[in-house]
C-alpha cells in the first residue's frame, strides 16, 4: 500500500478573539486528510470555509490545537504540529514548497538570488541553481532586465511569476499553492498550469487553492470540501 504524503488526523483549530471579550471561533475540530504520491486535491469550501486556515496549518504557519499533521519526505516523516522550530525549518527545505498569492521577501535582493535561494539552501551548486533558475524565469515570461532587480516594484502579475519561479525551482515531495495564478494573465496561467502538471507528472503531491474553475478542470483534481470534513469525528 502506498503510503501518503500527507496526512491530516483529527485536526483541530480554532481563534479567540481577545478584542471581543475572549470569544472563540473554531474553524475545524476533527478534520481528516490524506493525500498520495503525485496526487492533486483542491481545497474546496465557500468563503470562510477554512481553506486558507488548512493550508497555513499544515505548513506550520498556524498553531492548532488538536490532531496531528504528517509529511513524508526526505527529512522522514515529521510531525508539523510537534516539530521542533529547527525540523520544521529543515522540512520546509526539503520536502515542502509553499506559493503564497503574495511575494514576501527581503525587499533589497534581486529576482534572480531570490528564485536561486531555496536550491542554494538545498546545497545545489551556484551555477547549477542559476541556470534552473534562469530557466524557470524565461519559462514565466520574465524580462531579462527584472532579473537584476528587486522585486518590489513589480506588477502584482510579475511578482506571482517570481514567486511561482521562487516556489517552483526546488522540486519538493509535496507543494501548496495558495491561488498561484490571481494575478496572471490567461497565456502566463497556461504556463503556470503546465508547470504544475510537470510536477504531478513527476510525483509531486499537490494541495492547493484555487477559485479559477479553469485551473481546476485543467488539473483534473480531487476535490476536498473543507467545510464538510471540518467536523468529521464529531
Amino acid at each position: 500500500m502506498t503510503e501518503p504524503v500527507l496526512s491530516v488526523t483529527t485536526l483541530s483549530k480554532h481563534f479567540n478573539l481577545h478584542n471581543q471579550g475572549g470569544a472563540k471561533i473554531t474553524v475545524f475540530d476533527g478534520l481528516n486528510l490524506e493525500v498520495l504520491p503525485g496526487e492533486a486535491v483542491v481545497l474546496g469550501g465557500p468563503s470562510g470555509a477554512g481553506k486558507s486556515t488548512l493550508m497555513r496549518a499544515i505548513y506550520g504557519n498556524y498553531l492548532v490545537q488538536g490532531g496531528d499533521i504528517w509529511v513524508n519526505g526526505p527529512a522522514g516523516r515529521v510531525n508539523v504540529r510537534t516539530a521542533s522550530p529547527r525540523a520544521l525549518t529543515q522540512l520546509r527545505r526539503s520536502s515542502m514548497g509553499y506559493v503564497s498569492q503574495f511575494l514576501r521577501v527581503i525587499p533589497r535582493v534581486d529576482t534572480l538570488n531570490l528564485v536561486m535561494e531555496p536550491m542554494l539552501q538545498r546545497g545545489i551548486q551556484v551555477e547549477e541553481a542559476r541556470q534552473r533558475a534562469i530557466n524557470l524565469l524565461k519559462a514565466l515570461n520574465l524580462p531579462e532586465g527584472h532579473w537584476a532587480l528587486p522585486p518590489a516594484t513589480f506588477s502584482g502579475g510579475e511578482q506571482q511569476r517570481v514567486n511561482i519561479a521562487r516556489g517552483f525551482a526546488v522540486e519538493y515531495p509535496l507543494m501548496l499553492l495558495d491561488e498561484p495564478t490571481a494575478s496572471l494573465d490567461a497565456g502566463n496561467k497556461d504556463i503556470v498550469i503546465d508547470l504544475i502538471k510537470q510536477r504531478i507528472a513527476a510525483g509531486t503531491s499537490i494541495v492547493g487553492i484555487f477559485h479559477d474553475q479553469i485551473v481546476r478542470d485543467a488539473l483534473d483534481a480531487r476535490v476536498f470540501d473543507v467545510q464538510s470534513a471540518a467536523f468529521e469525528t464529531l
